[in-house]
């Protein structure tokens, strides 16, 4: 009788114990999403940016980041009731930075491919973009397609790690690409005539012409990709992804969105802040 229930009762617990781990497991641990409680554990968003792809992310000359980009991260942010700090890196580490959770989000003109979608999950596009050459030959400047700026004698330079570098390994083969870790570093390479062209998206080609205006720069107006740009998120958090979709999609609802880009786009008063 009493060996009955000494077995009855380890029963009862092997079972009590393989029900709380049933429920763990199907409620996804005991966090709906450990990214969210992060933030809200540490008071802050950490967003990584280049910060130097204007109008998009900017760095002014007191430090400030600024731009479309930053203002879309402060809104979640406030959305989220916390901070906001900005990490800035290369292009080709914010990928990594975000993989490894250095960074909660990546917003830096990151265009959204399949490639990166299998790494890291993406919200958006909350911004179009394509590609355009930032030039002083009027040849490429009035390029429509890339075959008319593919040839051995031309010099190119693309920012590394982005699409651009991989367009132009695609299509521009015949030409010598050059890379570099900044647009700044890109632009200065045109200017100083190291190179015919910058290959990259045309809201970064046009701003340069604004920001150069006795340089003789040219860009063109047929934009030669389509470049959907999102925010990137880490992956299998899946309340992360529904939170951060809804909320970007209340910003583009209410007319927000729109008024961001009309701010950084037909207004450019910002270009006194820049370093």
């Amino acid at each position: 009788m009493k060996y009955t229930k000494v077995l009855l009762a380890t029963i009862l617990t092997l079972i009590l114990i393989a029900g709380c781990a049933q429920m763990q497991q199907s409620t996804g641990g005991s966090s709906a999403s450990p990214v969210l409680d992060r933030i809200q554990r540490r008071g802050e968003l950490v967003v990584g940016t280049m910060g130097s792809m204007p109008p998009l992310s900017m760095t002014a000359k007191d430090g400030e980041i600024f731009g479309l980009e930053p203002d879309l991260a402060r809104l979640f942010a406030e959305a989220m009731s916390v901070k906001v700090r900005f990490v800035t890196k290369p292009f080709n580490e914010l990928l990594p930075a975000l993989q490894s959770g250095q960074v909660d989000m990546v917003l830096s003109g990151m265009t959204i491919t399949p490639e990166r979608n299998r790494k890291v999950a993406f919200i958006g596009p909350y911004f179009i973009s394509g590609k355009a050459f930032l030039t002083k030959t009027k040849t490429l400047a009035y390029a429509e397609k890339p075959g008319d700026a593919n040839n051995p004698d031309t010099k190119i330079v693309a920012l590394k790690g982005s699409t651009s570098q991989a367009f132009a390994e695609d299509l521009l083969d015949k030409t010598t690409l050059f890379t570099t870790a900044t647009y700044d570093e890109a632009v200065e390479m045109v200017l100083q005539d190291k190179v015919q062209a910058m290959i990259a998206d045309y809201p970064i080609c046009v701003v340069s012409v604004f920001r150069y205006p006795e340089a003789g720069l040219l860009s063109v107006v047929t934009q030669l990709t389509y470049e959907p740009i999102g925010i990137a998120i880490p992956a299998n958090d899946p309340l992360l992804m529904n939170w951060t979709h809804n909320t970007l999609n209340n910003m583009e609802g209410s007319g927000l969105l729109d008024e961001l880009k009309l701010k950084w786009f037909a207004e450019g008063d910002w270009l006194k802040k820049l370093k």
